[in-house]
């Protein structure tokens, strides 16, 4: 793997900035954390290097002194809301944070429900919380924010919601996705904080865009594309501009926010701490990339990877044409086609010569293998396998299953089970094969290079089951599909 970013000076400058900005404002800060705070793999894909939990690792050097509120929004209880990358609901990803955080020894808070109006799913969440001994607030919706600034800042407005009450010097401020509410949680925390005689701060943990980068670079449109559901546009700073006289880049709903945000200061504080929305945040992504080029081509692919996840998603009517189009438009911005991720070519050229469904994959040296449909496996299920038997020096020849066992795997899936697709998908042959390495030493051997699948790339030329997508993606390996829910069976 070709490493374009330093993961360790990252970890260590980032913290260190984060300490001063705590330092700046008293030794007080509600810190908002923009992207995920673990399991970073968009971070991961387009910044080679970048290790997923590098916030953790950062975080964890303060760990004595911070303390975590987990923010989800009513309305995305209401509406079971799913994160699409792990497929849980919010709500069930909650839970699954705050276990992880206090799994690494980190102080949970509690957990605020934002956008609050009486919903009674939220009620009914706040209890199940409740019997579990966790901490629930209500931030209630107010009317015309972010913009009714006088009502926002008074009793009526952040002065309804519960106050949470804390004690560390830095206060992280988290949720399972974008749009739940971080901001006006740290806000309401600011004036609920100010009204008891406490002057506490307030700074975002930006990742992307990344600031110091230019606006075209493609890991900032690579943002953009993994934005596209949120129409998230990448601009200019004005604010940043106009005083510092510097370009820097930032993002639509922090730039329209900040006039907002510097009228709450101004009443709470008396005056603004920050010049700008780049002011607010801290990220210091840019001064650890350390080969620009590995950068940039790990950011066109993910784009790519994007494109094709709209598409699918589209075609489960799980994203707009909206969304799709956007992204189309940023590949043309960042001069890329979809022929540019190599695994797409191949699977189709092998989809042209065998007219059935096929897949590609790229291994991490370059190395491209195809497979195709068969009446025993599906083009996924064969791709594994070739894959294995390639990275282990096993002939393509050699069956690691064989036929005889396969069959009765497939009459228990379609006679007694009840499935109409007898084929076996990525988890069956690895079970099988993990049974077979008890006794059958290419089977051992093979078995043992699934480490060695970690970064590869695949295309398939239809859709896949989420058996398939979930184990793939357990295993590392990038997918992606073109849109196509069958073809020839």
């Amino acid at each position: 793997m070709k490493y374009g970013f330093d993961n360790q000076k990252y970890v260590q400058i980032q913290s260190d900035r984060i300490k001063e900005r705590i330092a700046t404002f008293g030794n007080k800060l509600y810190m908002e954390f923009g992207g995920k705070l673990f399991d970073d793999f968009h971070a991961s894909r387009v910044l080679p290097g970048f290790e997923p939990d590098s916030k953790f690792k950062m975080l964890y050097q303060m760990k004595d002194d911070l303390e975590i509120i987990i923010v989800i929004s009513a309305v995305d209880i209401e509406k079971n809301k799913v994160r699409s990358d792990l497929g849980i609901t919010y709500d069930v990803d909650v839970l699954r944070l705050r276990n992880e955080f206090m799994a690494r020894d980190f102080s949970v808070n509690s957990v605020v429900i934002t956008h609050y109006n009486g919903q009674s799913s939220a009620d009914a969440y706040r209890k199940r919380l409740e019997r579990m001994g966790i901490k629930v607030y209500y931030h209630h919706t107010i009317e015309g924010y972010p913009n009714n600034v006088a009502l926002i800042d008074s009793e009526e407005g952040f002065g309804k919601n519960d106050y949470v009450e804390t004690s560390k010097p830095l206060i992280v401020v988290t949720a399972p996705g974008p749009g739940s509410g971080k901001m006006a949680v740290c806000l309401s925390q600011l004036y609920q904080e100010n009204k008891r005689g406490v002057k506490a701060g307030y700074a975002k943990f930006e990742t992307f865009p990344v600031w110091s980068m230019p606006l075209n670079h493609p890991v900032n449109i690579a943002y953009e594309a993994a934005t596209a559901d949120l129409d998230d546009v990448n601009m200019i700073d004005p604010f940043h501009l106009d005083a510092y006289g510097e370009t820097a880049v930032n993002y639509n709903r922090d730039v329209e926010i900040f006039p907002v945000m510097n009228a709450l200061f101004d009443d709470i504080y008396g005056s603004s701490p920050y010049k700008s929305p780049t002011d607010m945040g801290v990220n210091m992504i840019g001064s650890c990339i350390c080969d620009d080029q590995v950068c940039c081509e790990a950011a066109l692919q993910e784009i790519i990877r994007r494109y094709y996840t709209a598409l699918c998603n589209f075609a489960d009517g799980k994203a707009t044409e909206q969304e799709v189009n956007k992204i189309a438009l940023l590949m043309k911005r960042a001069k890329i086609t979809t022929a540019d991720r190599k695994t797409t070519v191949a699977a189709k050229e092998r989809l042209q010569q065998c007219e059935l469904a096929a897949a590609a994959i790229e291994l991490e040296d370059g190395t491209i293998l195809t497979a195709g449909t068969s009446s025993l496996l599906g083009p996924s299920a064969a791709l594994l396998l070739n894959a294995l038997k390639h990275l282990a020096g096993i002939a393509h020849n050699v069956k690691l299953i064989p036929q005889q066992m396969i069959q009765p795997i497939q009459t228990t899936k379609v006679t007694y089970l009840h499935g109409h697709n007898p084929r076996l998908h990525t988890d069956e042959v690895l079970v099988a094969i993990s049974m077979l390495s008890l006794i059958d030493e290419n089977c051992k051997l093979a078995l043992a290079q699934l480490p060695n699948l970690v970064g590869a790339q695949v295309h398939s030329t239809v859709m896949l089951s989420e058996v398939d997508r979930k184990t793939f993606h357990k295993l590392g390996i990038g997918l992606t599909c073109d849109p196509v829910k069958k073809i020839n069976g």
